[in-house]
């Protein structure tokens, strides 16, 4: 890994580290107020109250609700001793606390809560009044479908929370806070349910985001990198979603989930390989067309990886491959094209690269026309001028299309990278060097784990009961057991012979 992970202390070092470290809250109020001034660098927006009767608010404007500090803390505050204890009582905000050190309330405020202080007293009040600016729920933009639920997690870690929770009614949900990052201070939480998921895979979820030493974690997608088993690998070994009923899929078959604040993707694990061809429309539709929607997209994995490159092998060294009927029409349209096929296929792969990228970061309405006109227009004159054949454009157009029955965007990313050193491999040693690239993902794929879990299961190593749930989907009566891969505490969903009756 490229970060500093903590060492585990026991719990009275670290204890007594904080006691020695941390910076009390000064008694005195004019000190208490240079030292916050200090701290936050006379920012503009750090606003100071000083109240006739003793008492110093301390906030900033750009974080939080001005309606809520005046009639529920200055109003609340009017006319009363200067305590503590009378605070407390006093301030109607439903989340109110005591706090002794600096640093516990400098992270308060830059959350948006009031800090309250009392001249002589070397304790604050701590009153959440942060602003609540979160986009609405929409419809899911990146793993749409007809069926099932159609919204969407937002940037906000309570909302997509009450979203789970309103999927799962159940008191055995349990949710753990953390803060991640010295700089952003980015929340936090884990989630699972107690008595399903497996206490062993919990805890080392729960360590490795404990080890984390980082500036900043802004993303679901830097946190995902961080905790993930080998950082190294090509092919990612956790799932992220933006659909809450996924993610309660998850915590349901024993899994955990991982949210951050700011973030619309929540991280589920332990995730198999074959996961990230499944969508939530499988479980919608009858068991016959999942189980056919699925191998759909395991073949069209396989035909956008290997498609180009069989035909770069196939026409470099393997023309006695090619059926007598086709010879005759492949050659008359590579007659004019003076290039090798592997240089053909690389120039093209490398063209539907650049106009997938340009379409996908212009707006909406112009990258849909880049694509579809760019397309069109660079593959015809590309024949016209011969630089390709026209059967490489077919088989260029099929193994882009098929790498977009992905559905999900890491893994759709990954296939689009590894044609390039298979059609190398191809051009240089034809179907000898194909096998050796087939071989060395294979061998890559089955040595790759997902918090300890086998990547490649139920597949390797074989766990024949979990068939029923992975290319394959079986009627929902006959999936009364979770995954065997995530070890669950209580293996049994329902009871097979009461659902059939």
């Amino acid at each position: 890994m490229f970060f500093k992970k903590k060492k585990p202390e026991a719990p009275d070092s670290v204890n007594e580290k904080n006691l020695e470290d941390k910076e009390l809250i000064p008694a005195n109020k004019e000190d208490f107020i240079q030292r916050m001034k200090d701290l936050f660098h006379h920012s503009a927006d750090l606003n100071i109250k000083e109240l006739p009767n003793g008492f110093t608010l301390l906030y900033l404007d750009t974080m939080t609700d001005n309606t809520l500090i005046n009639v529920d803390i200055l109003r609340q505050l009017e006319g009363i001793q200067a305590s503590p204890d009378e605070a407390y009582k006093k301030i109607t905000v439903g989340s109110v606390s005591k706090m002794k050190y600096i640093e516990d309330s400098i992270k308060k405020a830059l959350k948006g809560s009031v800090l309250v202080h009392s001249q002589g007293f070397p304790v604050l009040i701590e009153a959440s009044v942060g602003t609540q600016e979160n986009r609405s729920l929409t419809r899911p933009e990146n793993e749409s479908q007809v069926l099932g639920p159609q919204i969407a997690f937002n940037e906000s870690l309570a909302t997509n929370i009450s979203l789970i929770r309103r999927y799962i009614a159940n008191p055995n949900v349990c949710n753990e806070s953390f803060t991640l990052g010295t700089q952003t201070n980015a929340a936090v939480s884990l989630l699972y349910i107690k008595h399903i998921a497996d206490d062993e895979m919990v805890d080392r979820m729960r360590e490795r985001i404990q080890k984390i030493e980082i500036d900043s974690v802004i993303d679901s997608s830097i946190l995902v990198q961080l905790v993930e088993d080998n950082s190294f690998a090509i092919f990612p070994q956790l799932l992220m979603t933006e659909r809450p009923d996924r993610a309660c899929s998850w915590l349901l078959n024993g899994k955990v989930a991982v949210l951050v604040d700011g973030s619309v993707q929540v991280i589920g694990a332990p995730l198999s390989f074959f996961e990230f061809f499944q969508s939530m429309e499988d479980e919608s539709v009858r068991w016959q067309i999942g189980t056919f929607l699925r191998i759909l997209r395991v073949f069209s994995m396989v035909v956008s990886v290997f498609f180009t490159a069989i035909y770069v092998a196939a026409l470099t060294f393997h023309y006695e491959i090619i059926p007598q009927t086709l010879l005759i029409p492949l050659g008359e349209s590579r007659s004019l094209v003076p290039f090798p096929p592997i240089i053909e296929a690389l120039l093209l792969e490398g063209m539907i690269e650049l106009l997938r990228e340009a379409g996908a970061r212009l707006p909406t309405k112009v990258g849909q026309t880049m694509g579809i006109v760019g397309g069109i227009v660079v593959g015809t004159a590309a024949v016209d001028a011969g630089f390709t054949s026209n059967i490489l454009i077919i088989i260029i157009a099929v193994s882009a299309l098929a790498s977009f029955t992905t559905p999900n965007y890491m893994m759709g990313n990954v296939i689009r990278i590894l044609r390039f050193p298979l059609i190398i491999l191809a051009g240089f040693w034809g179907f000898y060097g194909l096998m050796i690239g087939f071989c060395f993902l294979l061998i890559h794929l089955i040595r790759q784990t997902s918090m300890g879990v086998p990547f490649m299961t139920p597949f390797y190593p074989p766990r024949f009961a979990d068939w029923r749930d992975s290319i394959f989907r079986l009627p929902i009566a006959w999936t009364n057991k979770r995954p065997y891969q995530t070890r669950p505490v209580d293996s049994r969903k329902f009871q097979t012979k009461k659902t059939k009756e």
